[in-house]
């Protein structure tokens, strides 16, 4: 029957939406004062969005199912996972002056929503255009990362709140077209050490520490070094 042959195609669209029901739990985790749990299934909604395209691609669901926008389902997500839930544990952690937390999270909310609302968020040479919506790794830097002064957290809040809206090129690293594989080694660099953070908390590590930094400090460096040092590239990257 032919609404077999669709089944695969419809299952990764089920396996997308999944992101939004592990997101759930994230914020039954804060709620229940479990950060590290709420941070680690953010993680895994992190790699739900990763993969979910590759299997798009291999059962060619936009041509099965073209009745279905997974792109609309992504951005739905995207936005719960990236910008909503990160704000939420941000907002029940001890990391921001209690009198700020609402004017920190009012503003991340603030800006990202405006950020997916503008057009040219990714360039032509396949580089975000301002800090992308990744909230839930800068408050997971915030708050299992770096050891600062909650004032000082607030103010890195507002830094990255007001970044959204200038033309730096910070690296999309699946699609890069130069720099392709530094970004991506450093890129897994990140996440494993990150990973490794979240899985010794509440121990510290300096070494797992310093490396999350290195990798966080490498992406802002290349960004000042793309944008005002570099040209611009062809229109098309890795696929």
């Amino acid at each position: 029957m032919k609404w077999l042959s669709l089944l695969p195609a419809f299952f990764v669209h089920v396996f997308t939406s999944s992101g939004i029901v592990v997101g759930f739990y994230a914020i039954v985790a804060a709620a229940e004062g479990d950060l590290r749990r709420a941070m680690g299934l953010l993680f895994v909604c992190q790699l739900i969005d990763g993969i979910d395209g590759t299997f798009a691609r291999l059962f060619r669901v936009r041509e099965r199912l073209p009745q279905m926008d997974g792109k609309t389902i992504d951005y739905v997500i995207d936005f719960a996972t990236y910008a909503v839930i990160p704000a939420y544990i941000l907002y029940q952690s001890v990391a921001l002056p209690p009198a700020m937390r609402d004017v920190a999270v009012t503003a991340i909310l603030l800006v990202s929503a405006l950020y997916y609302g503008m057009h040219g968020m990714v360039s032509d040479d396949m580089h975000f255009v301002g800090f992308p919506v990744m909230w839930n790794f800068a408050v997971f830097y915030l708050v299992f990362v770096t050891d600062w002064p909650p004032m000082a957290n607030f103010a890195t809040v507002l830094l990255l709140c007001a970044l959204h809206f200038v033309p730096i090129k910070f690296a999309y690293p699946s699609r890069s077209i130069r720099f392709f594989w530094p970004h991506l080694i450093a890129s897994a660099v990140c996440v494993g050490a990150c990973v490794a953070i979240l899985f010794f908390w509440p121990e510290r590590n300096p070494w797992l520490n310093g490396l999350a930094l290195a990798s966080a400090g490498y992406f802002g460096a290349m960004g000042v070094f793309t944008t005002w040092f570099v040209g611009e590239g062809p229109e098309h990257g890795p696929r």
